[in-house]
């Protein structure tokens, strides 16, 4: 097999019999005195792990992966402890992404630890203990002289302390290495970081410990099994996937709080939203919902306490979580779950994953979570015994969000999952490793490269841009002294090494992957102070942007380094929402299932066949009445609005067709909107190269607005469309694009957060840390420096993670070379007096002044409105 990686069917299931007989008797007493049979994951897994085999095992939440991945470690522990062999050194490396986690199998390894040792007469005691960034220095000198057994801790820590010359000894005798959450690991650059750690760590061992990945959801398994074990002289190493996620039960529903989410007013949506939630809490032990956004986290819990005044001391048992609450909060909240006091739980995204969330007998997500494998994750928190069904409930918000969240319903009823996006050859994390290699000893570039491509992100690392990364790190460009970007190793061409005594302090202080995020001031034209907002937010502004801050509407004027200057927008409105940079993407393979979807709808309606759709989304896809009432509305208003355009029922917006349409608003603007359903990743990549061109054509900027469904393009007043998306099949989309970013504040921001993972700008200096608003001056006056240097690494580098990771460049190469083939139509509507349906959340996007809820269905009634007058009128001539 080419992955080199075993499937389930090819893996034996054991029985509780044959895996206590292949325990230690004291653990295999224990295990068996306490769980009457073995879950999925422990039949297939246990066994393998003492043989010693790489295993990746995907099982839902609760299941006992965690369980099946220490049982055989803790159980040759033991041996070693009863046979006098147990070292002052460590076997075993637990890592997870977070810290909380950490502390959860701190604790669940306790009472089995202490239980089993208690059953034998004088065993030795097997130690483990967390070390992560909140680990004293007390603690970590403890932790050199007594050493754990089982080492528990972050990929950040886990990259420190291989480096450190005396706690990396006590490595030497590493047996096993779990990595959890890999799902959630391998999406982003503490993936590729954890990658090249582990690999750096094999090689200071001289052997290769067995890996253990755990994960919940992912897609596809092979690939993140290449991930989790690495290559070896350029082929996958062996890695055995069990994949026992599908067998856990699913219950799933969509609901709606109105089959008319047009011209029901907004109130009575909101009070039947606010109905449904409380009365699927009232049924329920223990719910757990999730928003997509902090500030809905917030405004649900305040509501939801509204419904339940008749109860008392309700304000204890319903409570929001979410990444801006304080840490102490966060903690009250989880300790209260994992008790059982709590009746509700409203998050935004911070309970996806990670830590026990204690018993939950149902989910509800308000809104869709934008991904097959997000939702699966989110729903999969309940039903947490291993015979308990996952349930759960989704609440559609408007129309398009019922459609997405019916085919959504029928993708996790049927078992599909996102394909998972891995970054490939990020710069800035291999330059701090090389760092971190040159402090131990000195490299060929050879010796070097065959490591690094060892590691699954960078399998395809070319020799040229490893040099160019060294040649950076060496100070090899003179214009970077001036801004004291000095060389941390030498180079001469063919071996490397640490350079200054200093390197070891700013690899250690410096090292990690998540850039520190805080909030840009904002001031007015005048000078004065006004606030902050979060660096998120504002790398999605653009000049002419409104806002409200502090109460206050202001509108963009520019930017500079730390600050954003403003005037004030007294009488407009914003057209920037607050919760703008929470935004969740759509995935590009559920939007594409969304375009399958709706091209069937349309062929059934078109042959008449309109209770069949109707029951296939009461059936397949789960929709209650309401639900797939307003979805069968909304495909029939749109086929309905294109026949009388003479547009068949085939060219509806689908995974085979792109629409174009062109609408005049009241100020007399062209809306330029095109309905590509890729998701937003894409779509952005589509977006600005599309919106650059018909720039440059103009000699004016041009607006633009991203959706999950489609584009739109803004011309200025007196301007007409410049450009059409045909124009996207004769340019390099990828040159086009990186024009697109140059000046923008995207590519500034991105720059920075490049430059401190690649140590060229640092956090930490000798003791000092530096401030984030002289972070982003430095990096301001660098970007100028390296633009014109040639083909700079860490330039290079930031370009790639905003095409790639941030953006689909991939996914949108795809969509216009199948527009070339002919497999993905262009239907260009021209000017039309109205936008068509599944065009008008996008119009409504593009539109200035319109951001209230009250102001968006005012024109979207509008809307519908026009376009009956227009159908009826058809139909009596």
């Amino acid at each position: 097999m080419s992955t080199a990686s075993l499937l389930l069917s090819q893996l034996r299931e054991y029985t509780k019999d044959e895996v206590l007989r292949r325990l230690n008797p004291l653990v295999a007493k224990w295990f068996g005195s306490r769980f009457k049979e073995l879950t999925p994951p422990q039949k297939y897994a246990i066994i393998p792990i003492k043989e010693g085999r790489n295993v990746l095992v995907s099982s839902p939440t609760g299941s006992g992966k965690t369980l099946a991945a220490f049982l055989s470690i803790i159980s040759e522990l033991f041996d070693m402890a009863v046979e006098g062999r147990l070292e002052n050194s460590i076997y075993a490396v637990y890592i997870s992404p977070l810290r909380a986690l950490d502390n959860d199998i701190y604790r669940n390894l306790m009472l089995p630890l202490q239980e089993i040792r208690e059953m034998g007469d004088g065993i030795p005691e097997i130690r483990h203990a967390v070390r992560t960034g909140d680990t004293t220095q007390s603690e970590r000198q403890s932790q050199l002289r007594k050493p754990p057994h089982i080492l528990i801790t972050t990929p950040e820590t886990f990259s420190i302390v291989i480096t450190a010359p005396k706690f990396r000894e006590k490595l030497r005798t590493v047996k096993w290495v779990i990595v959890d959450e890999i799902h959630s690991i391998v999406e982003n650059k503490r993936g590729s970081h954890l990658s090249l750690s582990l690999e750096r760590f094999s090689n200071f061992l001289g052997k290769y410990p067995v890996r253990i990945g755990l994960s919940a959801t992912i897609n596809p398994l092979d690939r993140v099994a290449q991930f989790l074990v690495g290559y070896e002289n350029g082929k996958p190493r062996e890695c055995l996937i069990i994949d026992v996620s599908f067998l856990k039960k699913k219950d799933v529903a969509l609901l709606a709080p109105s089959e008319d989410m047009v011209n029901t007013p907004v109130q009575k949506q909101s009070d039947e939203l606010y109905n449904i939630i409380s009365r699927l809490v009232r049924r329920h032990r223990s719910t757990l919902i999730f928003t997509n956004t902090r500030s809905g986290a917030e405004r649900v819990t305040f509501h939801l306490k509204q419904k339940f005044k008749d109860v008392e001391e309700i304000d204890e048992e319903i409570a929001a979580h979410h990444s801006s609450l304080s840490r102490e909060v966060r903690m009250k909240v989880e300790d209260l779950m994992k008790k059982g006091k709590l009746k509700a739980i409203v998050s935004s995204t911070s309970l996806e994953l990670g830590i026990d969330v204690g018993y939950i007998d149902l989910v509800v997500q308000v809104g869709s979570p934008k991904s097959v494998t997000r939702a699966v994750q989110r729903i999969g928190r309940s039903g947490h015994g291993y015979e308990d069904v996952i349930k759960g409930r989704f609440i559609a918000m408007d129309r398009d969000d019922a459609v997405e969240l019916a085919v959504m319903a029928q993708k996790v009823m049927e078992g599909f999952l996102d394909e998972v996006h891995i970054p490939e050859k990020p710069l800035d994390v291999l330059a701090q490793h090389i760092v971190g290699m040159a402090l131990e000893k000195k490299w060929s570039v050879d010796e070097a490269l065959s490591l690094i491509r060892r590691a699954y992100p960078f399998r395809n690392l070319e020799k040229e841009e490893f040099i160019s990364v060294l040649r950076y790190l060496s100070g090899s460009y003179e214009e970077l002294e001036g801004k004291k970007v000095y060389g941390k190793i030498w180079f001469d061409g063919e071996y490397f090494g640490r350079r200054g005594r200093a390197l070891r302090a700013i690899y250690s202080t410096n090292v990690g992957t998540i850039p520190e995020q805080t909030g840009i001031k904002v001031y007015t034209e005048q000078g004065r102070f006004v606030g902050k907002i979060e660096e998120e937010f504002f790398e999605r502004l653009s000049p002419g942007d409104r806002f409200v801050l502090a109460g206050k509407v202001f509108e963009y004027v520019k930017s500079r380094s730390d600050r954003l200057i403003v005037r004030h927008a007294k009488d407009q409105k914003p057209t920037v929402p607050s919760w703008y940079s929470e935004m969740l993407p759509l995935s590009f393979d559920l939007a594409v299932e969304i375009g399958k979807f709706r091209r069937y709808a349309a062929m059934l309606l078109e042959k008449g066949e309109d209770g069949v759709l109707l029951e296939y989304l009461r059936e397949k896809c789960r929709a209650d009445e309401r639900a797939s009432k307003a979805i069968y509305n909304y495909i029939k208003l749109e086929l309905e609005y294109l026949r009388s355009l003479g547009i068949s029922a085939d060219k509806i917006p689908s995974d085979r067709v792109i629409q174009g349409e062109i609408f005049l608003d009241e100020d007399g603007r062209y809306r330029q909107i095109y309905l590509s359903l890729f998701g937003r990743r894409t779509n952005d990549a589509l977006s600005r190269a599309l919106g650059y061109i018909a720039s440059r054509r103009l000699g004016r900027p041009v607006g633009i607005t991203v959706t999950d469904n489609g584009f739109s393009l803004s011309y200025p007043i007196g301007e007409k469309p410049a450009a059409s998306f045909k124009d996207l099949l004769d340019v390099d989309l990828e040159e086009v694009l990186k024009k697109a970013l140059e000046a923008t504040d995207l590519m500034r921001s991105r720059f920075r957060h490049v430059a401190i993972r690649g140590l060229m700008i640092l956090r930490n200096y000798k003791g000092y840390e530096i401030s984030v608003s002289k972070q982003r001056m430095n990096a301001d006056s660098l970007i100028k420096i390296v633009k014109k240097l040639n083909d700079f690494p860490l330039l290079r580098e930031t370009y790639r993670e905003i095409m790639e990771d941030y953006m689909d460049i991939k996914r949108a190469k795809i969509v216009i070379d199948k527009v070339r083939r002919g497999e993905i139509e262009i239907v260009e509507l021209g000017l039309l007096e109205v936008p068509t349906p599944f065009a008008q959340l996008i119009a409504v996007e593009s539109l200035s002044d319109v951001i209230f809820m009250e102001d968006r269905m005012k024109v979207l009634r509008d809307f519908e409105r026009r376009i009956k007058e227009m159908l009826h009128a058809g139909a009596g001539a």
